[in-house]
């Protein structure tokens, strides 16, 4: 219980302010949009730019630590897509954003602040390396299943899919700020005093300015109808993927911070960039956004479960 005062109830308290700001109507739409555009399209892009730019990428890229968290995100997937089409009966469009909601964890808002206050600032470096890969990782597989069950439903050749992928991914600012990170990384640049101090008073406004941002957007994105699958969506998302990656990483014997590292982000409620995706397509948007919600609402529960059960 002291976990759950401690860790887990201050970042859904941010969550919580945001949403009461924009129930009473103390800031309005456009306001709360801004701010999350902010975060995630400046801030955010900053914060990912400054940690891959300083991490040590020969020990904080561990394959055991990536299959672990990442065989788990695939299979949820699978069983996100599968799930909505032959159970839910849901077109293949709609089943692909499904899919895509069960895949993409809140790897940042929630899994880098819930595991900076569970175990210290220090503990992050397995956190960067997944979240390095993320973006990419998500993007990458939802545009090109959807991009060629739109070609297959139009009779297209799929020859023009690399370009769709790679122009959409390029256009990600989260992608954007880690590759650049990775760039100066890799070519040990260095930059004069007052710029990383600039970078750094960007960077400490992210994770408390998006938590609160996400707490307004959340609030237009009320549960109406659809409930049995979004409660498959929450299942998948707070129970299978933590669970494999549980599996997979005690399979590989993953040290334990690496391994607190990939079950708590496994553990995650869908982000906000799921809508986001079923906005791009205009497909889902109601699971979509009512999982991220409802998720988020649950996870309460579920992270402290998995946070207690940790080594």
């Amino acid at each position: 219980m002291q976990a759950l005062i401690d860790i887990i109830l201050p970042v859904f308290l941010v969550i919580g302010f945001g949403y009461v700001v924009a129930w009473r109507g103390l800031m309005s739409e456009s306001s709360i949009d801004g701010l999350m555009i902010f975060t995630q399209n400046v801030a955010i892009p900053c914060l990912l730019f400054r940690a891959i730019w300083n991490l040590d990428i020969g020990d904080s890229f561990s394959v055991p630590l990536l299959i672990s968290f990442y065989t788990g995100s695939l299979s949820c997937f699978v069983v996100g897509l599968f799930g909505a089409r032959y159970l839910f009966k849901r077109d293949w469009e709609d089943a692909v954003v499904i899919g895509f909601t069960c895949l993409f964890a809140n790897s940042v808002l929630l899994g880098l602040a819930i595991t900076e206050r569970a175990f210290g600032p220090d503990s992050l470096s397995a956190n960067y390396a997944i979240i390095a890969l993320h973006s990419p990782f998500c993007y990458g597989l939802g545009i090109t299943v959807m991009e060629f069950v739109r070609a297959r439903a139009a009779n297209k050749p799929n020859r023009d899919l690399p370009k769709i992928v790679a122009k959409a991914m390029f256009r990600n600012a989260l992608v954007i700020g880690i590759a650049i990170g990775a760039l100066f990384n890799l070519l040990d640049v260095s930059l004069p005093a007052p710029f990383t101090e600039a970078l750094d008073m960007m960077v400490r406004t992210a994770l408390p300015a998006a938590l609160f941002a996400m707490g307004g957007v959340l609030y237009r994105y009320r549960p109406e109808g659809d409930m049995r699958i979004i409660l498959f969506v929450c299942a998948i998302s707070l129970l299978l993927h933590p669970a494999i990656t549980w599996s997979v990483g005690t399979a590989f014997a993953l040290e334990d911070s690496a391994f607190r590292s990939a079950v708590l982000t496994a553990a995650m409620a869908p982000g906000v960039n799921c809508y986001v995706f079923a906005n791009i397509y205009g497909r889902a948007r109601r699971v979509a956004a009512s999982s991220v919600l409802m998720a988020s609402a649950l996870s309460v529960i579920t992270a402290w479960i998995w946070l207690g059960t940790l080594p």
